[in-house]
Parts: C-alpha cells; sequence; structure tokens
C-alpha cells in the first residue's frame, strides 16, 4: 500500500475535521495516537473507556467511512485503551476493543459513576455528571439563586472584582481576566461574587455549561475517580465545562495528586477559551503549598480583592435585606448595626436575624435599646474589632453632633475637640495607621493626628473635667 499506520491516520484526520466542528474535533480527535497498522486493521490509541464510549456513540459512522476510504472496504478500526490503575500504584495498561456495528446516535446518555457530593457537606446534590450530548450537557450548576449581581452592593470596598465579574459575565473565556482569582477574608463576599458571574451566564448563554464547586468536593470526586480507576472520566468531565467555578482554591495546598489533575484541567480549559473561576482566602502570591506551575497559572488573568466594606456599603447591605425581606427597621437601629459590626458582612447579616428573630418571637418593638442589647451580645461572641467609624459614632453621640460635622473643614473649638478626641481614641485601638487615622476624621494628614494625640493627652493630664470625658468615652467604646 506505500502509506503507514501514521499517514493513514492523517489522512482520516483532515476528512474528520471537514465535517464536524472544530471545537469537538479538538476535544475528541486531537487526543488519539495512531499506534498500528496490520491486516488492515488500524489501532489507534484513546485516553479512556470514556473516549472510546463517546467516539462510539457519536462518531462511528464518520470513522467507518473515513476508514473504509484509506483502507477499503476490509479496512477496519481498532481502540486501544488506556486503563488507569493507580489505587494499587500499578502502571497503566492497555486493552484493546474493535469498532462495534452500532450506529452514532444524536443524543444518547452517558452516566458517569462520580459522585459529586465524595467530600462535601451538601448531602442532596443530586449527580451532575449526565451527558446527553456534546452540545447540550445537563449538568446542575449548584448556583443559588440569591446571590445575584442585583443582591450583591457595590461599594469602593469590591468595584474592582464586581466589575472584572460582571465583564467575565457578559464574556466568558474572552476577557482577559481569565482565570479570575477573587480573594478576601471570610465574609466578604467572594462566594456571593462567583455564583453571581456563574447566574449571569445562565441568564446571558443558556446553552453554556456552568459548574459551581467547592474544592473539599472537587478533591473528593477525585479520590472517588482513583478508587474506581476512572480518573481520566473524571478529567473529560470537567474538561467540558464551559465555566468552572473552584471555591476556597487554597484548599489545594499540599495535595499534589489534586493539584497535577487540576492542573491538566485547567490548562485544557484555559486552552479552548472557557472561563475559569477561582476564590481564595489570599492572593497567589501568599499560597503555601501549592506547585509554581499552578500559582504562575493563577496569575495569568486578574487577582481583584475584596476588602472590608465601609460604612456607607455596610447600611447599603443591611437596607437591601431587609427590602428582600419586606421588612422595616428604624434607620438609628441599622445604623447602630452597620457601626458595630465591621469586619465581616456574614456576622453583619447575621446579627440583623438575630434582632428580627429576637423582636418577631418576644413580640418587642425594634428600638435602637433592643439593638444594642442584641448586638453587645452577638458582636462580644464574635470578638469584635473596634473600628475608626465605630468610635466616631461614640464621640458623635456622645457630644451630640454629626458625623458631617466631625468630618467637616470648621474650626469651631467644640467640633475640633471632638474629632481630635476621636483620632486619639483611633489610635489606641485600632491597628491603622496614621495616614489612614487622618483620611477617616476629615481628610487630614498623619502630622494632624499626632498633634492631636498630643493635645489629648496634655488635657488628660490637666482638666479634670476633660479627663471624665475621655474615661466615660472609654467605657463606651470598649462597652
Amino acid at each position: 500500500m506505500g502509506k503507514n499506520y501514521t499517514e493513514i491516520w492523517e489522512n482520516c484526520l483532515s476528512i474528520i475535521k471537514d465535517n464536524i466542528h472544530y471545537q469537538s474535533y479538538q476535544t475528541w480527535f486531537e487526543p488519539i495516537t495512531p499506534i498500528k497498522l496490520k491486516n488492515n486493521i488500524l489501532t489507534i490509541q484513546v485516553p479512556s473507556q470514556f473516549f472510546y464510549e463517546w467516539l462510539e456513540e457519536h462518531y462511528i459512522n464518520l470513522l467507518k467511512k473515513t476508514i473504509k476510504k484509506e483502507l477499503g472496504n476490509e479496512g477496519r478500526l481498532e481502540y486501544s485503551i488506556i486503563m488507569d490503575n493507580s489505587f494499587n500504584n500499578s502502571k497503566p495498561y492497555t486493552i484493546n476493543i474493535p469498532t462495534s456495528d452500532r450506529r452514532a446516535t444524536k443524543n444518547p446518555s452517558v452516566t458517569m459513576p462520580i459522585d459529586l457530593n465524595r467530600g462535601g457537606k451538601s448531602k442532596d446534590i443530586p449527580n451532575p455528571f449526565i451527558i446527553p450530548g456534546l452540545k447540550k450537557i445537563k449538568v446542575q450548576s449548584q448556583l443559588v439563586e440569591n446571590y445575584s449581581f442585583d443582591n450583591f452592593i457595590e461599594g469602593d470596598c469590591n468595584r474592582l472584582a464586581r466589575s472584572a465579574g460582571y465583564a467575565v459575565a457578559e464574556n466568558p473565556g474572552k476577557t482577559s481576566f481569565n482565570p479570575l482569582l477573587i480573594y478576601s477574608d471570610v465574609g466578604l463576599g467572594k462566594t456571593h461574587l462567583a455564583h453571581a458571574i456563574g447566574l449571569q451566564v445562565k441568564n446571558n448563554f443558556p446553552n453554556k455549561i456552568v459548574l459551581y464547586v467547592t474544592t473539599e468536593q472537587f478533591t473528593g470526586q477525585y479520590i472517588e475517580s482513583v478508587r474506581n480507576n476512572n480518573q481520566n472520566d473524571f478529567i473529560h468531565f470537567y474538561q467540558m465545562i464551559d465555566v468552572l467555578i473552584i471555591d476556597d482554591i487554597q484548599f489545594i495546598a499540599g495535595k499534589e495528586k489534586t493539584q497535577d489533575v487540576f492542573f491538566h484541567i485547567f490548562n485544557q480549559l484555559h486552552q479552548n477559551g472557557k472561563q475559569i473561576i477561582l476564590t481564595s482566602d489570599k492572593p497567589p502570591v501568599e499560597m503555601k503549598g501549592m506547585e509554581p506551575r499552578l500559582l504562575s497559572r493563577f496569575k495569568w488573568g486578574l487577582a481583584a480583592d475584596l476588602q472590608i466594606p465601609d460604612l456607607e456599603t455596610r447600611i447599603a447591605i443591611l437596607q437591601k435585606r431587609l427590602y428582600y425581606d419586606g421588612i422595616k427597621m428604624p434607620y438609628d437601629v441599622i445604623e447602630y448595626l452597620a457601626y458595630s459590626i465591621s469586619t465581616n458582612v456574614r456576622e453583619l447579616e447575621g446579627a440583623l436575624i438575630s434582632i428580627l428573630a429576637q423582636s418577631s418571637l418576644n413580640k418587642k418593638v425594634i428600638t435602637i435599646e433592643l439593638a444594642k442589647k442584641m448586638i453587645d451580645k452577638f458582636v462580644k461572641s464574635t470578638s469584635r474589632e473596634i473600628s475608626i467609624d465605630y468610635i466616631q459614632k461614640i464621640v458623635c453621640d456622645y457630644f451630640d453632633i454629626t458625623l458631617d460635622m466631625i468630618n467637616s473643614k470648621t474650626r469651631k473649638r467644640e467640633i475640633v475637640q471632638a474629632r481630635q478626641i476621636a483620632m486619639f481614641f483611633s489610635k489606641r485601638h485600632t491597628k491603622s495607621s496614621l495616614a489612614t487615622i487622618g483620611l477617616h476624621c476629615g481628610n487630614k494628614d498623619h502630622a494632624t493626628v499626632l498633634h492631636a494625640c498630643k493635645t489629648i493627652n496634655n488635657l488628660i493630664d490637666t482638666d479634670k473635667q476633660f479627663k471624665i470625658y475621655v474615661e466615660e468615652l472609654e467605657k463606651k467604646i470598649k462597652l
């Protein structure tokens, strides 16, 4: 015949390429390797059992036609399948299977034996690995409907991450934000934003396959695939997702095998223009126990942080929550709550629920007194960190002046003194720098804050009544 098996397969591929979508060709035919040609039987190596079943389900007619075109009517095709055997640390082995006489079907159903709940806390999530066709994979995205962009309050603390997330949702896989890594301390909205992106993608592109999983679930699934000797099936499933959202990626630190399998999934998705969204409690440069090659890929796109929300944003978050729940609450209570809990949005909402529950169960009207009782208990149990905003609130209430007045440029003695006291307590009770304190207290520089602290210390030493003011404020702040 004059042609070897490599040439024969190359000729087959040139025909196949003209008859199917390029993406399908990349996914299902580029990974195939020709092995040998003997007695008019061409043997090709495929990566997994699942791969072989897919070809048989979808492309058997096309394969048979191209083989007969190249080898004649006697031409046959045989699959050499790589079988994983990692569970007992043996090397992979191969089995050879001839093509069947089946016909390609348009919408067969192939169920992969991997349980999404392995390693995860949620026990009611059905198995998502149900693949009824290449163009449309029915996967339960696991997205929470309430975690939408509409419910995500924008502020200076999260504007970059939210804007990048929205851009990704409008054009997944096609922006420079791939991967998009969202990081922050706990309770500041990473998971909410990740879900919001996924929901927006589903809204904009109903046919795209979106999947949200926690790192714990992903790791559990991989361990299960090792036990069942079907790691390749696990990898191929994930490589067909259009938008993959993995929460708390830092938890794969130190898990060498899981990192390795994620590395291959990441590469394939990225090369095919699929979107990857990750969340973490720290930026890539601070992640320990991660392979350098994986960390470098995390830096390919955008790493955007969510910072502690400012007072206005915290108030807006509470008002939005109350609006959606159809509940009215006095503004001074909302304000007190926003002042009291500044570092964790989740705790902020939890405190709100506690107040509502106390009011409802005990049939009490929501007042600032009720709020103080509930918040003081709640805040103490969550080790509240005193904020500059909170200190300003206490000082303003004590001297019966508004926050706008303390931050104004007025040189009235009583206002200047209240501002200096706020600076004094901010330096004593927060970890903020002098420059940060000055910025929050009327946009002053660090020298002004330093001067204020010296002035207050001198007054404490020389003015007994002023000393009483400071001591009373100290008690209120530490209450």
